[in-house]
């Protein structure tokens, strides 16, 4: 399985309890972390083109990226959620040219911010516009964000870390529990 993202994926080998978490789930699978802390759609589309990950056949592929296109933050200037989910297809497209033979699991955006921060908004966009990219066949989209909130939308206490969009071995856990099956199924 090959992985690929922000600091959130990159994150998974943070620390000894994120790796734990990163075993518990996955351990028994070859994996590639690609990810990169502060990656953006254009910074993994620009991997992709240049040869990242040539040589490898994935199986499956976990895809989670577009947080850091949000906040006009690693030069992506201010993008709507149509210019970040147009960015976050031209990345499955590639992957899909790049590694014909896998199947890829696009996640939705994680939520970021607190309930009413106007990113959870854009955020929701993003993830309504790219959920169309799920075919069945190719790309698998999942939407695992309401499993980290509580019922008025704030974090589950001890699953991120204060900034509210990386997180802790917790979050990971629950990430890795919601994720599980499918990518089992994936990699048949």
């Amino acid at each position: 399985m090959l992985l690929d993202g922000d600091s959130i994926t990159d994150w998974w080998a943070l620390n000894d309890e994120n790796k734990a978490m990163f075993e518990k789930y996955f351990g028994g699978m070859k994996t590639a972390n690609f990810a990169i802390a502060g990656d953006t759609t254009q910074g993994v589309l620009w991997g992709l083109k240049n040869g990242e990950g040539q040589g490898f056949q994935p199986k499956a592929i976990m895809l989670m990226i577009g947080t850091n296109n949000t906040g006009g933050t690693n030069n992506t200037g201010t993008m709507t959620a149509a210019e970040i989910a147009e960015g976050i297809g031209a990345v499955v497209q590639e992957m899909r040219t790049d590694f014909p033979q896998a199947k890829i699991l696009l996640l939705a955006v994680f939520p970021r911010g607190n309930p009413g921060d106007s990113v959870r908004d854009k955020i929701a966009e993003i993830n309504r516009i790219v959920a169309r990219l799920d075919d069945q066949r190719h790309v698998f989209y999942l939407d695992i964000g309401a499993k980290f909130l509580d019922d008025g939308g704030y974090f589950l206490p001890g699953t991120f870390r204060p900034d509210n969009l990386h997180p802790v071995a917790k979050g990971y856990d629950i990430w890795g529990a919601a994720v599980k099956d499918k990518i089992a199924e994936l990699m048949k």
